[in-house]
This record gives C-alpha cells, sequence and structure tokens, in this order.
C-alpha cells in the first residue's frame, strides 16, 4: 500500500522558515504527482502545493497564500517530497499533510483545474506553529 510519512514541522516564530519532507512507499503512479494540503481548525484543508510529471518536465502549482514563500521539491527518485517554508506567518498555523495521487478523481479533495493530479492518497500530517 502506499505509505506517505510526513516530518519536519515545529514550532518556529514569524519570518521564519522550516522544511517539510514527505516519504512515499509503494506509490508507481504514472503521473507521481504529490503535493501538500493543509488543516486550520474549523477551516476547510487547502491545497498549498504540487509537483507532478508533465510532457518534457516536471509542473508546479502554489497556492496565492504561500506563492513566493513556500517551494516545493523532490528527490530524482521522486520518492521524497519537499517543502521549503520561507517568511511564515502566523496565518500558516495549520497541520500540514502529505498527498499523493492514486489515479481516482472521485475524492473529496480537489486541486483547482490547471493540477492534473487528483489527491488520493493522505499522509499523518506534521504539525506547524507560527508565534507572533
Amino acid at each position: 500500500q502506499v505509505q506517505l510519512v510526513e516530518s519536519g514541522g515545529g514550532s518556529v516564530q514569524a519570518g521564519g522558515s522550516l522544511a517539510l519532507s514527505c516519504a512515499a512507499s509503494g506509490y508507481t503512479y504514472s503521473s507521481n504527482c504529490m503535493g501538500w494540503f493543509r488543516r486550520v481548525p474549523g477551516k476547510d484543508r487547502e491545497g498549498i502545493a504540487a509537483i507532478y510529471s508533465e510532457p518534457g518536465g516536471v509542473g508546479t502549482y502554489y497556492a496565492d497564500s504561500v506563492q513566493g514563500r513556500f517551494t516545493i521539491s523532490q528527490d530524482n527518485d521522486k520518492n521524497t517530497v519537499y517543502l521549503r517554508m520561507n517568511d511564515l506567518k502566523p496565518e500558516d498555523t495549520a497541520m500540514y499533510y502529505c498527498v499523493a495521487d492514486g489515479g481516482s478523481h472521485y475524492s473529496e479533495y480537489e486541486w483547482p483545474p490547471e493540477v492534473p493530479c487528483a489527491v488520493n492518497y493522505w499522509g499523518q500530517g506534521t504539525q506547524v506553529t507560527v508565534s507572533s
């Protein structure tokens, strides 16, 4: 089965940085699409970054809320995905989840149409807390 294990969460002051990682096992879907969602208590989960294979290379997506501050990347084998978070703000405080595409688009959560990925697998989450 597909397993996604996140690490790297923690507590930082506003303006600081954190790097999250997600180690995937058993993931062989052709698109190799992985990404990150986050959830604030009482709020819907928000897809914030994705990375995926496309003809000729790799595509990325960022939500407006994190664009310019967060960077998604992956190892060459595409089994580990990272999220570098810079200039963190208190509103970034959330549980961050690694996600992966399993080929089914009948899922509760969806990426925007421009992202050719489904959200089928979830990690356990890692907490990020940003203080003022």
